[in-house]
């Protein structure tokens, strides 16, 4: 029924979308939303207490420093910035050049790697098609619709232990062997050829498919030059369905070779590297996992089925607690807010991943959330929830807090408590050299990673550490007495009141005895 009632919802606000031009959906727990960036009256003690995020949230939505045009501007050639790494787990980084109009024609070089620094190449893709730009996205606001054909695809091997993982994946006719015939490291292999109608790609799961969304976005900053992203459409966390998954979110965006961040090592290698010669990336020091501190995101980020939104989150690791502030957008600059979720409850370390070298995996429980909405077809639809299944019924009013945790969560939203993932975290630096955190990449199909066989093996965009401090006091008060719902709203706010103070009070007490 929990299914059936999401499906209802996203139909009802998606033909909101189409006569308002305003794109609204709803989502799973984990794509959970965030307070609105100035702050609300009921949010007093939300996460907006430290200065330093805020400063991160608001620089997102800074018109004058993103913009983005339709039809992207696509001529030129553009790199990975760092080692990707795709659902399965595979580890790669992608040089993709597009050549001036009427011919439209692109050359792809994909370096695959055994390894998550992409230190140990094993093969390359060369893949040569044609690229035609139709149409502004009516699914993914701001993105552009493109159609691609496939002329050639070769690759290139690099080592001999990849030749012995790829003898079992590809067959002999597929690359042309006599009987008996072995493969060669650093020869050319042809798998694909429109004109000669060989077709040998679908042993290795390739798809182009992410051709068919783009979106460029110009970053303009104050003290140096522009930077350039061309973001691609997302791969399908399910092997079985990447070959025919049409995109509906992104990538990591690639640098525009000539108009990067700076500095950008990893742009320079991948720029100069040929099938021959793949980018070795140096090896990357090992970082222990230390969550410590608030995170927060450094984009306006995107899922797939039209949704953007910006997280923010706050860990104890002494406690084993966090706390996470997400908000959904209707609009790719996260400008225009839908709804805002605040979750917090516990987490555990299992171990470092054997999949993915330098991850660790953890068990997340959701035990608490609130919820704030913004958009008024969603506000009607939460208004006519039966049954009491998503906090006070028709008690939901334009920007005021409801707590949804009595109710086990939010039936019309698909959030329910308590909750338990399988997570996979990272650390890494960027380059300014500021700590990253990596978190698991969300199942493509919307659903939750509830058990260890659907723990993510790559990660979504990185969040970046805003402030190292950490709070030790609970945000909500428990619930002893489940049994008799929210209380009224004049004890409400006298308890309110209080826990604000002992907030204030054990905070200050909390950093004089660290400082």
């Amino acid at each position: 029924m929990a299914g059936v009632r999401i499906i209802h919802l996203l139909k009802t606000i998606w033909m909101v979308f189409l006569m308002q031009v305003l794109c609204v959906m709803g989502s799973k727990l984990w794509e959970v939303p965030t307070a609105p960036l100035v702050p609300h009256a009921n949010l007093s003690t939300r996460l907006f207490w430290e200065p330093e995020c805020q400063v991160q949230l608001r620089h997102l939505q800074n018109e004058a420093r993103v913009t983005a045009t339709i039809p992207p501007k696509l001529e030129g050639h553009w790199v990975s910035s760092r080692c990707e790494v795709r659902p399965g787990p595979e580890f790669l980084t992608r040089s993709y050049s597009f050549y001036q109009s009427p011919t439209r024609l692109f050359r792809a070089l994909q370096h695959y790697y055994s390894d998550s620094d992409c230190h140990i190449p094993t093969y390359s893709l060369v893949i040569r098609g044609k690229l035609r730009l139709r149409q502004a996205s009516w699914i993914t606001r701001g993105a552009t619709e493109a159609e691609h054909h496939l002329h050639k695809v070769g690759m290139v091997i690099h080592s001999q232990k990849a030749i012995h993982h790829l003898a079992t994946r590809l067959p002999s006719s597929c690359l042309g062997l006599k009987a008996r015939g072995h493969l060669v490291p650093h020869r050319f292999y042809e798998l694909f050829n429109a004109k000669a109608e060989k077709d040998c790609l679908g042993a290795l799961g390739l798809s182009m498919m992410e051709l068919e969304l783009l979106r460029v976005e110009t970053h303009h900053h104050p003290h140096s030059r522009p930077a350039q992203e061309l973001f691609l459409g997302d791969v399908h966390t399910d092997w079985n369905e990447r070959v025919h998954h049409r995109p509906t979110g992104y990538q990591e965006p690639l640098q525009n070779a000539m108009h990067h961040i700076h500095p950008c090592p990893v742009c320079a290698l991948v720029y100069r590297a040929s099938e021959q010669h793949p980018p070795i990336l140096p090896p990357s020091p090992s970082i222990p996992l230390d969550l410590n501190g608030n995170w927060v995101s450094q984009r306006c980020e995107s899922r797939p089925s039209v949704l953007f939104l910006t997280r923010l989150f706050v860990f104890n690791e002494e406690q084993r607690t966090w706390e996470g502030t997400y908000q959904h957008y209707s609009d790719p600059m996260c400008h225009q807010p839908i709804f805002t979720l605040l979750a917090s409850g516990h987490y555990a370390k299992v171990g470092q991943s054997v999949k993915v070298r330098g991850a660790t995996e953890l068990v997340f429980k959701v035990t608490r959330a609130k919820a704030i909405v913004f958009d008024r077809a969603l506000l009607r639809e939460l208004n006519s929830t039966q049954n009491g299944r998503c906090g006070q019924l028709g008690r939901w009013e334009v920007g005021v807090e409801q707590d949804i945790t009595w109710t086990d969560g939010c039936e019309a939203l698909g959030i329910r408590l308590p909750h338990k993932e399988y997570e996979l975290f990272k650390m890494g630096v960027n380059h300014k050299g500021r700590p990253l955190l990596f978190s698991g990449e969300r199942p493509t199909d919307g659903s939750s990673p509830d058990r260890p066989a659907k723990r993510p093996t790559s990660f979504q965009t990185p969040m970046v550490q805003c402030s190292t401090r950490v709070r030790v006091e609970p945000r909500y008060s428990s619930y002893s007495d489940r049994s008799t719902g929210p209380k009224t709203r004049s004890s409400a706010n006298a308890l309110h009141s209080s826990l604000i103070l002992l907030t204030v009070l054990n905070a200050w007490c909390w950093n004089i005895h660290l400082f």
